[in-house]
């Protein structure tokens, strides 16, 4: 019952703080996927930037949160404190699923389908780019499912370094010693990563059917 008067007490702030939350994702994942998906076609024909780019990028989702805050924060231009340096972490953090993904379904189409579009008089790139692309679609929208959802979770440690968002709430509760402040930004959290997993798969299962 506290729970449910402190949400209804706060809800301008807990409302804020989730669009600020929203936010950070949205953006990080918009810069992960414009480098994940185009570095992800670039890595069928090229194996020597495939084993580079592979490894640094699992190296990255390695490194705990916060020490990736830590490292980024000297830099100029990249770091400091604040959402900058938040958003470039957490594309980071996103792009191995995307990447990953988006190079094994470009490498796992059929052989005989590939085949039949060289018989066709077909370039690599046109095969690349209208036969590889479209069927691999499904895979590459796992990988951003998952790169999401690990985003949204990644996103409340951020206000450690003053991104804002939930884990503004979770970092004054643990402070506080309040029940009610951790819930007010865990349960959003969470609800947030749900609905992300719902409708980015829902839209997987459509394009596995087509």
């Amino acid at each position: 019952m506290n729970l449910w008067i402190f949400f209804v007490q706060h809800r301008g702030e807990i409302f804020a703080a989730t669009l600020e939350h929203l936010q950070l994702v949205v953006i990080a994942m918009a810069m992960a996927i414009l480098i994940g998906v185009p570095l992800g076609l670039l890595l069928v024909h090229r194996k020597f930037l495939r084993t580079i780019a592979l490894g640094i990028a699992s190296i990255l989702q390695t490194i705990p949160s916060l020490a990736l805050f830590g490292f980024l924060i000297p830099i100029p231009f990249i770091g400091g404190i604040g959402k900058r340096t938040a958003i470039v972490a957490l594309a980071l953090y996103a792009l191995l699923p995307i990447l990953r993904n988006t190079y094994v379904g470009l490498t796992s189409i059929d052989p005989a389908v590939l085949e039949s579009a060289e018989a066709m008089g077909m370039t690599s790139t046109q095969i690349l780019l209208r036969v590889r692309f479209p069927l691999a679609l499904a895979f590459i929208l796992a990988g951003i499912r998952t790169a999401t959802i690990i985003t949204i979770g990644v996103a409340t440690i951020a206000a450690a370094i003053g991104a804002g968002g939930l884990g503004t709430f979770i970092f004054r509760g643990v402070a506080l010693v309040s029940d009610e402040l951790l819930l007010a930004g865990a349960i959003p959290a969470a609800l947030l990563a749900i609905l992300a997993d719902f409708l980015l798969g829902f839209v997987e299962r459509r394009l596995r059917v087509t």
